[in-house]
C-alpha cells in the first residue's frame, strides 16, 4: 500500500471530523452527518490499508521467519 494513498485516508478521516464539529458549532446537521461519515469512510478505508499491509507481509515473509 502506497504511503501517499494512506495519508490521503488519514486526511479524509481528519477533514470529516472538522466538518463534524464545524457542523455542531453551527447547528448545521446535514455538515454534521457529512463530516461524520467522511470520518467513517477515511476510517474503514484505513483498515483495509492495514489488511492489505498484513497480507503482503505475510506473502513476503520466508516460512523460516517466525515473527
Amino acid at each position: 500500500m502506497g504511503t501517499g494513498d494512506k495519508a490521503k485516508h488519514k486526511a479524509e478521516e481528519i477533514a470529516g471530523k472538522a466538518k463534524e464539529k464545524l457542523g455542531q458549532a453551527t447547528g448545521d446537521k446535514e455538515k454534521e452527518a457529512a463530516g461524520k461519515s467522511e470520518q467513517t469512510k477515511g476510517a474503514l478505508k484505513q483498515a483495509a490499508d492495514k489488511v492489505k499491509d498484513a497480507v503482503t507481509g505475510h506473502k513476503d515473509k520466508k516460512p523460516d521467519q517466525d515473527g
